[in-house]
């Protein structure tokens, strides 16, 4: 799979190379002003399936909303990686101040790159609430966005004709 550029109105899928039976099927695709286009596209060595389809677009559109989910989130001008264990410490952390009505404060968390890393402290309930809020809504926000373009996907859109 890989991003490529190309013209708008591009086909879905298409046998590119008849005589090796080269198929290539397309997906994302963002078209521009200047009639060009950009899209993801994975090449068969044969005529794929309507499952091998499905599992190609359904697999990437995964890949992203759980890539988002990981480095997408910024919180005060950092980088949030929110990674199973982080989003897990994050929320006990949360929780047990939320409590203890704040007697476990402060916490102290580390944001940004292992190359330029921020730590925060959170010692206020409200700060470290405000915190925790906006990462599972970046989480949510996150998984709807997901879940909408995988609705949105139909095979009927690679029939080939």
């Amino acid at each position: 799979m890989q991003r490529t550029e190309g013209t708008a109105g591009v086909k879905l899928i298409e046998c590119v190379s008849p005589a090796r039976n080269k198929w290539r099927v397309r997906w994302d695709v963002q078209e521009h002003e200047d009639g060009s286009a950009d899209y993801m596209e994975a090449e068969f060595d044969h005529k794929p399936t309507a499952e091998e389809i499905k599992a190609a677009v359904i697999g990437w559109y995964n890949e992203q909303t759980d890539q988002t989910i990981l480095s997408g989130f910024e919180y005060e001008g950092s980088m949030v990686w929110l990674s199973a264990e982080n989003q897990f410490n994050y929320k006990a952390a949360y929780d047990l101040a939320v409590q203890t009505d704040g007697e476990t404060l402060p916490v102290k968390f580390k944001f940004g790159t292992d190359d330029a890393p921020v730590y925060r402290v959170f010692d206020q309930l409200a700060d470290l609430s405000d915190f925790y809020t906006r990462a599972m809504r970046h989480i949510q926000d996150t998984l709807n966005a997901g879940w909408q373009k995988k609705d949105a996907f139909s095979l009927a859109q690679y029939q080939v004709e």
